[in-house]
């Protein structure tokens, strides 16, 4: 049976080139009301965490939460997914250096950039300022990952970053550590203590 899974990777093949047909079927059948368009897998993983926080499937809701594979991809997606491709409400999340992109890439399509809320840096950043650099750092520990931490810390290259600068760039350093801490930081989160950008976006859903 067709589910949102499906219906995401059918619009990621067509965005690499491949048919439109099955992502037009797709989004009819489910049926599909919004697409939340995300840079990367961590910020999905960090998405619907925070969505079933609250509560909330997505999916049954017709939400997909997708991920674009980087920002400059927006425009393609846009196309696509938007006023001038399947109809379908756009929304999503930008760190601030990459606004000009989502500008760029929205405004032909016909999608409004104000639906997409900013990240200062990442949403990574927004999620240990929100905890503490002392919370995220127990978080690490008990993750398993207090070890590999503190070899990263001893690093030249860290010298004279901030505690919450060397966290940041301590989750990108494996493959998958972004992924899994996405999900790990928001469940630790004080409700009232989500990201603002994060916290948005769900509301306008």
């Amino acid at each position: 049976m067709a589910d949102m899974g499906t219906f995401r990777e059918a619009v990621t093949a067509w965005a690499a080139g491949g048919p439109g047909d099955p992502a037009r079927e797709l989004a009819e059948r489910l049926p599909v009301r919004a697409v939340v368009l995300l840079e990367g897998p961590s910020d999905v993983a960090a998405v619907d965490a925070l969505a079933e926080s609250r509560g909330r499937d997505l999916a049954a809701e017709g939400v997909c939460v997708l991920a674009m594979g980087g920002a400059m991809s927006v425009g393609r997606f846009a196309r696509l997914l938007g006023p001038s491709g399947l109809g379908l409400r756009l929304t999503g999340l930008c760190d601030e250096a990459e606004r000009r992109y989502y500008a760029r890439g929205l405004e032909p399509a016909g999608a409004a950039q104000p639906g997409f809320f900013v990240c200062a840096a990442d949403l990574e950043d927004e999620l240990i300022r929100a905890l503490g650099v002392t919370r995220v750092e127990e978080l690490v520990q008990a993750e398993g990952d207090l070890r590999a931490l503190q070899t990263f810390l001893r690093q030249p290259a860290q010298q004279g970053r901030t505690s919450q600068q060397q966290l940041r760039r301590f989750l990108g350093t494996k493959k998958g550590r972004k992924i899994h801490y996405g999900r790990v930081l928001v469940e630790a989160l004080d409700p009232d203590r989500t990201p603002a950008p994060l916290d948005a976006l769900l509301t306008s859903l």
